[in-house]
């Protein structure tokens, strides 16, 4: 599967997690989630330190997240990521976007061996969904 294949898979998902959403307006984890919900997508902000982002509850862990998010966008340290692949594998996502900078070789070859959809070639949210800096 090509780049923009892998990502009309996962922006088919009903509801997004965004892990490392931040209640800071000026880190990634705030744009890319006020970016799916300025372009109309439902997303729950994934964060242990946060009640609410952005006017919506925060959930601590993916494993926390609902049963219909599929896909989710990691924006944390790599040593991080890996940790919340395995959460993901537990919990039964099919689609990880790691935003740049957030991206392992460990945390990728886990999605590859999980049949996790995985988007890590640089590839970010902001430029393919289009993210107006307010």
């Amino acid at each position: 599967m090509n780049a923009p294949e892998r990502i009309d898979i996962f922006l088919d998902a009903q509801v997004y997690g965004v892990v490392g959403a931040s209640a800071n307006r000026d880190k990634y984890g705030n744009k890319v989630f006020r970016c799916y919900l300025q372009n109309g997508y439902q997303a729950i902000p994934v964060n242990p330190k946060e009640k609410e982002i952005e006017g919506v509850p925060c959930v601590a862990t993916v494993l926390d997240l609902p049963d219909n998010v599929s896909s989710i966008s990691v924006i944390t340290p790599p040593s991080v990521t890996e940790k919340v692949v395995e959460m993901a594998i537990q919990k039964g996502i099919r689609n990880i976007w790691m935003q740049p900078g957030s991206e392992s070789t460990a945390a990728v070859n886990k999605c590859l061996e999980n049949n996790i959809n995985v988007i890590a070639d640089g590839s970010c949210l902001l430029v393919i969904l289009g993210y107006p800096e307010h």
